[in-house]
């Protein structure tokens, strides 16, 4: 195969997941939490002898999560939590620690602090948050002191990842931490309020335009490359 048919087609896969990359974007726009991710493009270059010309191809592979701060949407829930500036709240899935910045808690039948999907909230120490039931007020500081009308009774943990570089994203808006978490120091937690997802929909809905004008000029570039080879060929076979 012709080296600029393989640079297309290479390009043409990893134009195919960004697509996928930019349409789960805009169809998380409302969700609490989320953050936009990108697609980083790298070329790989490999030398195929004195006489010929190097093999070119890119590829599409790494995604990006950008990290800016979403809107804070004020809901006067008790236990709707925001954060301001760096850090994600801690909570335990089946699968370990992950991190996350969607706070939209409720407490569960025993008391325990947890997500929509029923997963532990935890405290700076990493254990789970108990909400006192029969109590008349409950309210949680920029630090995430919770307290039971007026008494301190537990605090909500807010982390960073001590190894940024090795964060993997999961499903939804979940994070691998991918090893230890340190206190945030340049987050504050606002009760009665969630983030609103970072995604930027008419950004995102340009940036799918563009993906598919490239993507159609790519397969019309093969398609007319393909028609040129079987010229030759019928050509060279008279």
């Amino acid at each position: 195969m012709d080296n600029a048919l393989y640079a297309t087609l290479t390009r043409q896969s990893g134009l195919m997941q960004e697509m996928r990359v930019v349409a789960n974007n805009i169809a998380n726009a409302n969700t609490t939490g989320f953050r936009t991710e990108g697609m980083v493009f790298a070329e790989h270059i490999a030398a195929l002898g004195s006489r010929s010309d190097s093999l070119s191809m890119a590829t599409g592979l790494v995604r990006d999560t950008l990290g800016a701060q979403g809107a804070l949407a004020q809901t006067g829930g008790t236990f709707d939590l925001a954060i301001e500036g760096d850090g994600f709240f801690q909570v335990q899935t089946p699968q370990g620690l992950r991190l996350t910045r969607a706070g939209a808690f409720i407490p569960n039948e025993v008391g325990d602090l947890v997500t929509a999907d029923g997963y532990q909230v935890l405290d700076s120490g990493g254990a789970p948050i108990f909400v006192p039931q029969g109590v008349q007020t409950i309210a949680i500081a920029p630090d995430g002191t919770l307290s039971a009308d007026g008494q301190a009774v537990g605090q909500v943990g807010l982390v960073m990842p001590a190894n940024p570089l090795a964060v993997t994203r999961e499903a939804g808006t979940l994070f691998d931490p991918g090893g230890a978490v340190d206190p945030a120091e340049d987050g504050r937690i606002l009760q009665g309020y969630v983030e609103e997802s970072n995604v930027n929909p008419i950004q995102q809905i340009s940036r799918m335009i563009e993906v598919q004008r490239a993507y159609e000029l790519g397969q019309s570039f093969m398609d007319k490359e393909d028609a040129r080879i079987r010229a030759v060929i019928q050509t060279l076979a008279r």
